[in-house]
């Protein structure tokens, strides 16, 4: 059985509030005024919050570029049919309650500062200007819709066939503001000599599928609104690893350690993480980090995403099914028409959900699965682990099923192919170690899930009173 950790203080003596004087302030000043090696080392771990260049480091220098030649191409007599893109919407701004919390934080330096021993590290961070404001609670940011309309650009020059004009557009999205933006988004990049039906493609609101997991009770009760459910991120927050950060950001900002706890530690960090998306800087938040102190905190996140939307539960995945099985009735529908020799009726559909949309979908599929569990007590052996969320699900993160009709094939199972693509690159399957498969094998390989999982049953209550005991 789960039990909910004590919240007892990770630390257990405080730092020394030493206030460095004379030349050894001035050094210590200087030092974090020398931000770009801090920030630099630490975009690589900012999980969930990363930023979509960091798994394809050329768009830096070339937004529009395909980057290298991903290999596994199609013969030539392959056509494409149909594009399914489940995408994760583009750069956003904190929620309100993140804003709040930087604000008590940042609050509380400028009290210190304001004492007569003033700690120049916390000096600094009074002095930054807290720009952020609760209104902009996750609202998608300008750096946010562009990356929507270079992706949606990239697409494009990927797959000319599919996105030609007058090719019928279906837009949906989750009812969150920033996925509604970023689908209008995806559309402007489009531009206007693509010719969808109309000048203005509706974005359609499908919640039932974009955020399936708000719609699965036994989701909601024994794993979001369960404390217990986040037993190991509990323990990992109170574990000797986060306990050596916590001490050295308390020594850094002059502050007794009892006065900072994990939550406080890691919105620093993320406020580190939103300049750098956001805003394109270097955040004088970084400048209390080190490398090795950023793969604990990713691993904090990671923690999370995995026992509440990866491996951890199986209902995390499961309640994603009703999404596998739309996308798999559209690929079908594609594959009657083509038979039937009819205008495919969807070439393209895109969906703009959450990082929340994506990361069960992939673990339903059975991707980034380690050997061990993610659990508090082995960071270290977990070093390198498959499951990283800010490699599979940074902002604009997208999973893009094509559908082939290839002709010239040795079988009528080889006429329909599929090309799986995350984040652009091509994907393995798991049936058969190469990045193209028949679409019969595909089928056959998640038949389980295609005929057994039923949405409403997976989703029900248990009728007794239990507690989150899924299985591994």
């Amino acid at each position: 059985k789960m039990r909910p950790r004590s919240a007892s203080s990770c630390g257990s003596r405080a730092v020394a509030a030493m206030a460095p004087g004379g030349e050894a302030a001035l050094l210590l000043l200087l030092l974090l005024l020398v931000l770009p090696p801090a920030g630099a080392g630490l975009s690589g771990y900012f999980g969930t919050k990363s930023r979509y260049e960091e798994v394809n480091p050329h768009l830096v220098s070339d937004p529009l570029s395909l980057g290298p030649a991903a290999g596994g191409s199609l013969p030539a007599s392959c056509t494409p049919l149909q594009l399914r893109a489940v995408l994760r919407h583009g750069t956003r701004y904190p929620t309100a309650g993140q804003v709040r919390r930087l604000g008590e934080l940042h609050a509380r330096l400028l009290r210190r500062a304001a004492g007569a021993a003033a700690c120049p590290a916390a000096a600094a961070l009074a002095d930054w200007p807290m720009w952020y404001e609760e209104s902009l609670d996750g609202r998608l940011a300008p750096q946010g819709r562009r990356d929507m309309e270079q992706l949606a650009r990239r697409l494009a020059a990927r797959f000319p066939a599919l996105f030609a004009a007058r090719r019928r557009l279906a837009l949906a999205s989750s009812s969150k503001h920033r996925c509604l933006q970023s689908g209008a988004a995806f559309r402007r990049g489009l531009g206007p000599t693509l010719d969808f039906g109309g000048d203005e493609v509706e974005v359609e609101v499908n919640d039932s599928l974009m955020r399936f997991f708000d719609h699965c009770a036994k989701f909601v009760a024994l794993v979001e609104e369960n404390d217990a459910a986040m037993c190991q991120v509990n323990a990992f927050k109170e574990g000797p690893e986060m306990k050596k950060v916590l001490e050295k950001v308390a020594s850094a900002l002059c502050l007794p350690v009892e006065e900072l706890n994990a939550d406080l530690v890691q919105v620093a960090f993320l406020t580190c993480s939103y300049e750098l998306a956001i805003k394109n800087v270097t955040s004088p938040w970084c400048s209390l980090f080190s490398e090795e102190d950023a793969k604990v905190l990713e691993y904090l996140n990671d923690l999370k995403q995995y026992w509440k939307r990866g491996y951890g539960y199986d209902i995390n995945s499961r309640s994603s099914c009703v999404l596998f099985q739309d996308i798999f009735q559209h690929l079908d529908k594609a594959v009657e028409e083509s038979k039937s020799s009819k205008p495919i009726s969807s070439p393209l559909i895109i969906q703009v959900g959450h990082a929340e949309t994506l990361q069960p979908l992939l673990a339903l599929m059975g991707y980034f699965k380690d050997e061990e569990p993610l659990l508090a007590t082995n960071y270290a052996r977990q070093a390198q682990r498959k499951f990283r969320s800010g490699r599979i699900v940074p902002y604009a993160a997208n999973l893009v099923f094509v559908l082939y009709h290839c002709d010239h094939v040795n079988a009528s199972r080889e006429e329909y192919q599929v090309q799986l693509l995350l984040n652009e690159r091509l994907l393995s399957f798991h049936h058969s170690n190469e990045t193209t498969s028949t679409y019969t094998d595909l089928k056959d390989y998640y038949k389980d899930i295609l005929e057994n999982c039923h949405f409403k049953e997976e989703c029900e209550l248990p009728k007794v009173n239990v507690t989150a005991v899924d299985e591994l």
